[in-house]
């Protein structure tokens, strides 16, 4: 076995890397990982340098994880940059770091690319190596999986973070019995919510990646455009990229358009997985009371209900998913720091930081907005 660090996926045949993987998380999928190299969303002078490892037997590809040379921590959404900032104030160099994760995209799945167990700890000790080869201060794995967790050696430091996800744990069939298994207030506000943007007569398109016009790519684009302007952020993704989803992960592609009439006046783009539809960007053109919430989670919620799909997970961070049924997970990331005083400093703070987000987790949990469920698992039947 021999060990290959690729500038591209270029350099892969795209059936060689998808065999890795079991093709239910789109993020790691070569189609989604290439595009984002071939169309202009990963940059050097963003800090992006594409470095991705490969094991091979021969000719044959036996392991791989998608990795990059970075030199800032923009797109990774695991928050090293007070660690940055300690090195700094000693003199030291953290960045370049090695990082392993699927960029932009703060989605747990698949992070070291094989199905068994030995080669994946191969794969977690060839980014210790080559971390240390370069001189690096630093080797991380962001949002891998929890049955990822055995594949690391002790010298890799956990970090634990919280998102919302909704998930379909009582075979709900439409938003009504979703709606049925809240408490009063919660069920009434959403009601709500979902009333005020009909008054406004907004309709919805839900279009796969096959069904999308050029205008429709160009729509979405431009409102992704327009959040990150709002928000003062420099947007990574480009309409070619969104162009080549579209035809290249027909049905992974997912649109939701708010309409006005024949016009669309807001959009949320998702991409759909084994079993799990992934929210990642949305944008408008105009304010609406509760527009943010239906094309953003009510939509998703329903298009899940209708396609069978468990969980959805629509993005980092927001406590006010919560109300809206999406509940506290915990999501994971690895880290190796070369400098041992670091690494000691750093696992005492690791620790700590765990401890507190399981505390906050529970803290959360206890916000549900669904009411207790019958012993065998379903929610209680809703009064008449």
């Amino acid at each position: 076995m021999r060990g290959r660090w690729l500038a591209s996926l270029d350099d892969i045949a795209p059936d060689a890397w998808d065999g890795l993987h079991d093709g239910r998380n789109p993020f790691v999928s070569h189609a989604f990982l290439h595009g984002l190299e071939a169309h202009g969303c990963l940059r050097a002078d963003w800090g992006w340098t594409p470095h991705h490892l490969t094991l091979w037997e021969g000719d044959v590809l036996l392991a791989a994880a998608p990795g990059y040379l970075k030199a800032n921590s923009h797109g990774e959404f695991v928050f090293d940059h007070a660690w940055a900032h300690a090195y700094a104030q000693h003199g030291l160099d953290y960045f370049p770091k090695l990082l392993c994760a699927a960029p932009y995209s703060p989605v747990t799945g698949p992070r070291l690319l094989s199905p068994t167990a030995p080669l994946r700890r191969a794969l977690a000790d060839a980014l210790v190596a080559e971390a240390a080869r370069l001189g690096l201060s630093s080797a991380h794995v962001n949002f891998h999986p929890a049955d990822e967790d055995a594949d690391f050696g002790a010298d890799w430091l956990p970090r634990l973070d919280v998102q919302y996800h909704w998930r379909n744990a009582a075979g709900w069939s439409t938003f009504e019995d979703y709606l049925a298994a809240m408490d009063h207030k919660h069920r009434k506000n959403i009601r709500q919510e979902r009333a005020k943007v009909l008054r406004e007569g907004i309709g919805f398109r839900v279009v796969h990646g096959d069904e999308a016009s050029e205008a429709d790519l160009a729509a979405m684009h431009g409102f992704y455009l327009q959040t990150f302007a709002e928000y003062g952020n420099s947007p990574a993704l480009t309409l070619p990229f969104l162009q080549h989803l579209a035809t290249a992960m027909p049905r992974r592609l997912v649109l939701f358009l708010a309409m006005r009439g024949e016009r669309p006046i807001a959009g949320a783009l998702c991409l759909r997985g084994g079993d799990t539809l992934y929210g990642r960007y949305w944008g408008a053109r105009t304010t609406l009371p509760g527009l943010h919430f239906e094309t953003c989670y009510y939509q998703g919620i329903d298009y899940c209900l209708r396609e069978g799909l468990r969980t959805f997970e629509p993005g980092a961070q927001g406590e006010h998913k919560i109300a809206r049924g999406f509940l506290p997970t915990l999501v994971r990331s690895r880290h190796w720091i070369a400098d041992p005083r670091f690494r000691e400093a750093l696992a005492a703070w690791c620790a700590e930081e765990a401890a507190d987000v399981r505390r906050y987790a529970r803290l959360l949990a206890a916000r549900s907005p669904f009411r207790p469920v019958e012993a065998d698992g379903t929610p209680p039947t809703l009064p008449a």
